[in-house]
Order: structure tokens, then sequence, then C-alpha cells
């Protein structure tokens, strides 16, 4: 999934549209990667494969995945996640807020 910088740089600016500062649109971005990414889904991570099945809302924080292997959870930055194959619907979100972050 290869995105052009101009195709990401107009889904920037739909998900920050009516946030004013950094941290609206941290907020702006949770809440579409929220509506928009199908979960849960299964990555690997360190040759394990898990299952995100949430994001976790910490306010002023990166945006994280909980992912869960067996009895095991843990908070993940979603941008630390290597994209699944297949991508969820919805991943294209996840590489826009890549974008702007970076």
């Amino acid at each position: 999934m290869k995105l052009s910088t101009g195709e990401l740089d107009a889904m920037v600016e739909e998900a920050i549209v009516d946030a004013y500062d950094e941290h609206e649109q941290l907020a702006a971005f949770q809440t579409v990667i929220e509506d928009r990414l199908a979960l849960p889904f299964t990555t690997v991570v360190l040759g394990i494969p898990v299952t995100v099945t949430a994001l976790q809302d910490r306010p002023g924080s990166p945006i994280a995945a909980w992912c869960r292997q067996g009895r095991h959870a843990q908070a993940i930055g979603i941008l630390d996640l290597p994209l699944p194959e297949p991508a969820p619907e919805g991943w294209a979100w996840v590489e826009a807020y890549r974008h702007w972050a970076s």
C-alpha cells in the first residue's frame, strides 16, 4: 500500500480540518483511525503474531494499539506496528498519521 504524498496530504487535511493545535490534531487522528480502521487484525511483533483489538486513548501521547497474544496484552505505538498482510481496511489512515507525525 503506497500512497502518494499528495494523497497523504489530502488525508491529513481531512483528518485535522477542525483541529487548531498539535493536541487537537492528535485527537482528530485518534478519532479518524478509531472510526475507519477495521479491528481486530493480526500482525507480527518481534516474530510473534499478535491481534490488535483496540486503540488505546492516551491523551497527549501517540496513538497506541492494544495488542493481545494469548493471555498477554500490551499497548504498542501504532506507528511501531509493521504493516499487516493483508492490510486491514482503513490502514491508509495509519499511513496518513505517520505522514503527519514525521
